[in-house]
């Protein structure tokens, strides 16, 4: 009889694989109407930022829109001033300038930029009014969620899509009126004589203003604005943010009005959670200083109507500093900030002076590709093209003259009349006897001046070629 050798299953039995779930679902915010100063700071700055964005396509200057960036025609007419694509370094400094500026005030009090004149939070509250006087407060409109679709409901979300779509439609309207006169355009997008493109901007625009301040959100503010994500960095110890006092407040719990709650080891904070039922992006600001949190001050005016109530001092939500709520003295003004402000004043005086010194007419000299050549009269001449625009906005004569070269002749126009805005291309020879000429290269200067203002001039440098001097 054969032996057999036991054998044991050794193999490991399989592991359980966790999985986990790195994206979490949204959950819909259903904010709480509520009032405050810092609410109606933010509803008399979006009034004022709505009537500026919304008033000034409308306003006209001599005849045309004030405010009308002409693409087609390279033309930017801001009011009095007429500006180039040769401008556009002025453009370029502004930008530089807004940063700055955003800069500073992120030091000083945080995200305030982003809690009152960013465009996604002002329109996100307007979309949140829509649905508060079309749906109702927040525990209406949770119920209307949950119910079952009735006439009712569907006439109320009608409504609020209705309002969201024709506020999309309006921004987006006003916002293609300063690349098309808007008077203009209005009537031909109902007439359907507007322009593919036109078509095309105010719809993509409608979509985009629709689409991002009635559903996405806080999720623009949480993941795709990327200021959210680099802010941080400019914070210190001493800028100003929404914070909430947990020396004040805790332990939190519920209380009766009169019930001496310090006895029972209680903080002012009675947990009613009304500050994170009045946040826009959702979170607790009890929880601490947190990403989401766009600075609007929702919080604090929701605290403050709890602390009334209770008789407690307001202040347990507040702009306050982490030097403050440590305990530590807050130096409002520091090195940093006053960096910034040197810095933002400094691009402002310079700014201000390039706009204000800004030559109202452009010469540009170009030689012919012929290097020189000698005329009947033994004289050496050179050919140019001279490009000259008139960027003011009224018709301007002007005289051309050339120098640098004793002897040197100008053959050609010396006044020439440019209507506003025009580009000419003014055909010039110069002239000069070749006993006269210094070097075979000889540096020049085309200078142009109104014959009636003498603030209007510029120049141009050019070269005048000969044979080689020997």
């Amino acid at each position: 009889m054969s032996e057999h050798i036991p054998v044991k299953d050794v193999t490991p039995a399989p592991a359980t694989v966790e999985i986990v779930d790195l994206y979490a679902n949204r959950e819909k915010i259903y904010t709480r109407a509520f009032t405050g100063i810092f609410r109606n700071l933010r509803m008399l700055g979006g009034a004022l930022l709505f009537l500026l964005y919304f008033g000034t396509v409308w306003l006209s200057w001599n005849g045309r829109q004030a405010v009308w960036w002409n693409l087609p025609e390279r033309k930017f007419h801001i009011f009095s001033a007429t500006y180039w694509p040769q401008d556009f370094v002025l453009l370029s400094a502004l930008l530089i300038i807004a940063a700055f500026g955003l800069f500073f005030i992120t030091v000083f009090a945080g995200r305030v930029w982003c809690g009152y004149t960013c465009p996604q939070s002002v329109f996100t509250w307007v979309f949140m009014w829509a649905e508060k006087v079309t749906e109702g407060d927040r525990n209406q409109r949770m119920k209307l969620d949950k119910a079952p679709l009735t006439a009712q409901k569907f006439l109320r979300k009608l409504a609020k899509h209705s309002i969201w779509v024709a506020v999309s439609l309006i921004t987006a309207l006003t916002f293609v009126g300063y690349f098309t006169p808007i008077r203009e355009l209005i009537p031909d997008l109902f007439t359907l004589q507007a322009g593919g493109w036109a078509v095309f901007w105010v719809g993509f625009f409608t979509l985009a203003t629709y689409g991002n301040a009635g559903w996405l959100r806080e999720q623009v503010c949480i993941y795709m604005c990327p200021y959210a994500r680099f802010q941080s960095v400019m914070f210190d110890q001493d800028t100003l943010i929404v914070s909430y006092d947990p020396r004040r407040g805790e332990h939190r719990g519920p209380r009766r009005k009169d019930a001496d709650y310090k006895a029972e080891g209680l903080g002012d904070c009675i947990d009613c959670k009304m500050c994170v039922q009045v946040c826009p992006t959702g979170i607790d600001i009890r929880d601490g200083l947190q990403v989401e949190c766009i600075g609007c001050a929702a919080c604090i005016d929701a605290c403050d109507s709890i602390m009334d109530k209770m008789n407690y001092p307001k202040g347990l939500i507040s702009y306050t500093t982490e030097h403050n709520l440590s305990g530590q003295h807050t130096q409002l003004v520091r090195p940093r900030l006053i960096g910034y402000a040197v810095a933002l004043l400094a691009m402002i005086s310079v700014f201000v002076w390039a706009v204000a010194s800004r030559q109202l007419v452009e010469i540009d000299v170009l030689k012919d590709r012929v290097l020189y050549r000698e005329n009947q009269e033994g004289r050496i001449e050179n050919v140019y093209t001279l490009k000259i625009m008139n960027k003011a906005q009224r018709d301007i004569t002007y005289v051309i003259e050339a120098d640098g070269l004793d002897g040197l002749v100008y053959e050609g126009k010396r006044e020439i009349k440019a209507q506003a805005g025009e580009i000419l291309s003014l055909p010039v020879e110069l002239s000069i006897e070749p006993s006269s000429l210094p070097s075979s290269t000889n540096e020049i200067t085309f200078r142009i001046q109104s014959v009636d203002d003498a603030s209007i001039k510029n120049d141009a440098d050019s070269r005048f070629i000969g044979p080689s001097v020997r």
